[in-house]
């Protein structure tokens, strides 16, 4: 029967049920119970060695003088863990073999980890798109989270875990296009939703979450997906977001309304909250719309603006740490929108840069507007390591 059958997850957190019975890794004092135990149904398929176990668990600083006393110590812990499951299971699961351990493979047992990768691999195999996507489907739904969690810093984890990662990546990418062609969108979405979790830096997966919102009418859904991935990573590899990804934005920005409006409606919705004084911040790939928007303007009216870059760097040129570059930047993104006019326009250009847009400014009162911003930041943050450069340019005229 099922219930007499041991269960064991290692997708996510690691546990292992039989029947009614479950234990688990919540327990964070016992991570080297839990590190052996799973070492040992991982690697089931043969005897280890005390050596090679007292190399697992314990490192060269953290040597024991009696080693395999210690080994001994700690597989009394994995067998009274275990015997939280049935009084004899510490046990029955695990034997001893002239000296060395196994995991005994006589007592049934299923695991996600071997079930993942059958169906995966029964995916690709598969003669019909109809059994592939039930495979896969199969397959993504027992991927609770990468391999191990708990233990993900583990040398021998880490290549096992970036193997079924790459699995779940794939899998998920043959699986959203066959739902997405059979209208199944809510599946879609909620895959993806739980797929930028484990991959919170793949644009495509990304992508595939805005386009189902989209076609499901959840445009505010679509602007909240896209601030977020655009803010991560810009924060952690200073990019933007790769134009397919701007066009799903500005198409969810475009259809925000359900239906038809007035124009108060309309003139409501633009109007700018209370209180923001200063200059108008705004993304870099807008910045670029009011950009191209002056530039056609002044084509008609001659009327003098010029862009200023505000650079930051260490002392010697070079990049900051990204400690102090994150501190800095924020810094003077507050000293930039205070210390400009409200018809200015300003945007984060880069992981170190601000690009300005000065309206009905010359060269000689754009240099003295960065010069301004500099002193004041220097004034304000005297023992900051960052060190403030600028250039201007004129606003060429779009023709």
């Amino acid at each position: 029967m099922e219930d007499s059958i041991l269960q064991v997850r290692m997708f996510g957190n690691f546990s292992i049920r039989k029947g009614e019975q479950e234990i688990n890794d919540n327990d964070n004092r016992s991570k080297k119970v839990w590190l052996l135990l799973a070492y040992m149904i991982y690697c089931r398929s043969r005897s280890i060695t005390q050596e090679e176990l007292v190399g697992l668990l314990w490192s060269d600083d953290e040597s024991s003088a009696n080693p395999l006393n210690a080994l001994k110590t700690m597989f009394h812990r994995v067998r009274a863990s275990l015997n939280q499951l049935d009084g004899a299971a510490g046990h029955t699961l695990i034997i001893r073999r002239e000296g060395s351990y196994a995991w005994n493979t006589d007592v049934p047992f299923s695991f996600d980890v071997d079930d993942f990768e059958a169906l995966c691999r029964a995916g690709a195999a598969a003669p019909d798109r109809d059994t592939r996507l039930a495979s896969y489907l199969k397959a993504l739904e027992l991927y609770q989270g990468d391999f191990l969690q708990k233990l993900s810093s583990e040398p021998w984890v880490v290549p096992i875990a970036a193997y079924f990662h790459n699995m779940y990546i794939q899998a998920l990418l043959e699986v959203l296009p066959l739902l997405e062609e059979d209208r199944r969108l809510a599946e879609a979405v909620a895959l993806c939703r739980k797929a930028v979790e484990v991959e919170p830096y793949n644009e495509l997966l990304y992508q595939h979450l805005m386009r189902d919102l989209l076609d499901q009418g959840e445009h505010r859904s679509v602007i909240a997906v896209y601030d977020s991935m655009s803010q991560l990573l810009f924060d952690n590899f200073g990019i933007m977001p790769a134009d397919e990804s701007r066009a799903l934005y500005r198409e969810a920005v475009r259809t925000v309304n359900d239906r038809a409006v007035s124009i108060s409606t309309v003139r409501e919705q633009l109007r700018e909250p209370e209180g923001c004084g200063g200059a108008l911040f705004c993304e870099y790939d807008f910045f670029k719309i009011i950009y191209h928007a002056e530039a056609r303007a002044i084509a008609r009216s001659g009327d003098a603006v010029h862009i200023c870059l505000l650079s930051v760097t260490d002392e010697q040129g070079e990049e900051l740490s990204k400690r102090s570059l994150d501190r800095c930047m924020e810094n003077l993104q507050e000293l930039i929108r205070v210390g400009l006019r409200r018809g200015d326009v300003a945007a984060r250009c880069s992981m170190s840069q601000y690009i300005l847009l000065l309206p009905q400014a010359n060269y000689e009162n754009s240099c003295k507007v960065c010069e301004r911003i500099i002193k004041a930041f220097c004034r304000q943050y005297p023992h900051s390591p960052a060190q403030l450069h600028y250039s201007v340019q004129p606003l060429e005229p779009n023709t």
